[in-house]
C-alpha cells in the first residue's frame, strides 16, 4: 500500500505545530514563565539577604515590661539578646528558657520581636504568698508551692510559714506521710483561699498535720482551719462568722457547715 503523498505529510505537519500565531503565542507565554520565574528567584535571594545579610532589619534595643522588684537591667543582663544579629535569626524560645533558668522569680515571659529593630521582653514575676525563714532570710513561695527567691527582708502583708511542729508530736505521722512538700502545699493551699482581709491580716500559717493548719492575725486573734480542702466553703463561713462576733478572739472553720468561735 502506498504511503502519504508529500502535500500530505506537509498537512500533517502544519496541523501538528499549528498556526503561526498559535505558535508565536505559546513562545511568548514560555518567555513569561522564564523571566517570572528569574524575578521571583531574584526577589528570593534579595528578601533573604535582606533578612540575613543588610544592616537594615538588625537588633538594636531591648525593652522590658511587667516587672515589679526585678530590675529592667537584670532582665536585660539575663536574657543576654545578641544585639547587632540580624531580628529573623533570634532565637525566642532560648531567651525565654534562659531567663526562666535564670531569674527564677520570672513566672512566664513572652520574647518578642518588634520590627524593625526591637526586641521585646514581657515579664510576669510570681506573687508570693507564704515565706519561710531561713537563717536570717526569707524565702519566698508562690501560690504553685515553688520557693523562687531568698529575701533579706520579709515582704509585707506575706504571712510567715511554720512547718517545724510537724515534725514531732501529734503531727509526726503526717509529716512522714506528706513530707515538707506536701504540708508547703497543703499551706499554700490554704493561704489562696483566705478572704482577702484575712489574708492581709495574716502574720503565721501554723501546720502542725495534713488536716490541722491554723493562722495567727496580726491583732492577736487566731483561725483554725483545719485541712486545706473545700477552702472557698471555710472562706466564706470565717467571713460570716467574723461579722457576725467581731470581738471574738477565735475562730475555728475546720468544720465550715459548723462554724464556731470563742472568746471576746
Amino acid at each position: 500500500m502506498a504511503g502519504p503523498t508529500t502535500a500530505e505529510r506537509g498537512e500533517r505537519q502544519q496541523e501538528s505545530s499549528g498556526p503561526p500565531l498559535v505558535r508565536g503565542l505559546k513562545s511568548r507565554r514560555l518567555r513569561t514563565i522564564v523571566v517570572l520565574a528569574a524575578v521571583l528567584v531574584l526577589l528570593g535571594a534579595g528578601g533573604a539577604w535582606t533578612l540575613y545579610g543588610s544592616k537594615w532589619l538588625r537588633v538594636e534595643h531591648v525593652s522590658v515590661s511587667g516587672t515589679r522588684v526585678l530590675t529592667p537591667a537584670q532582665v536585660r543582663a539575663a536574657a543576654d539578646v545578641p544585639v547587632g544579629d540580624p531580628m529573623i535569626s533570634v532565637g525566642t524560645d532560648r531567651i525565654e528558657a534562659r531567663l526562666r533558668r535564670k531569674l527564677p522569680r520570672i513566672d512566664t515571659v513572652d520574647v518578642v520581636r518588634s520590627w524593625p529593630h526591637g526586641i521585646g521582653l514581657k515579664v510576669i514575676e510570681r506573687t508570693p504568698v507564704l515565706l519561710v525563714r531561713k537563717g536570717a532570710r526569707f524565702v519566698e513561695v508562690d501560690d504553685d508551692g515553688v520557693r523562687f527567691a531568698k529575701v533579706s527582708r520579709a515582704p509585707r502583708g506575706v504571712p510567715m510559714l511554720e512547718l517545724s511542729a510537724a515534725r514531732t508530736g501529734p503531727g509526726a505521722a503526717s509529716f512522714r506521710r506528706f513530707g515538707t512538700a506536701g504540708l508547703l502545699r497543703e499551706a499554700v493551699r490554704a493561704a489562696g483561699d483566705l478572704p482577702g482581709p484575712v489574708a492581709r491580716a495574716t502574720r503565721t500559717v501554723r501546720v502542725r498535720s495534713f488536716d490541722a493548719i491554723s493562722l495567727e492575725l496580726g491583732d492577736g486573734r487566731t483561725v483554725a482551719w483545719g485541712s486545706g480542702e473545700n477552702g472557698r466553703a471555710k472562706a466564706r463561713a470565717l467571713t460570716a462568722l467574723m461579722k457576725a462576733v467581731p470581738r471574738a478572739r477565735h475562730f475555728d472553720v475546720s468544720v465550715p457547715t459548723a462554724p464556731a468561735s470563742s472568746g471576746s
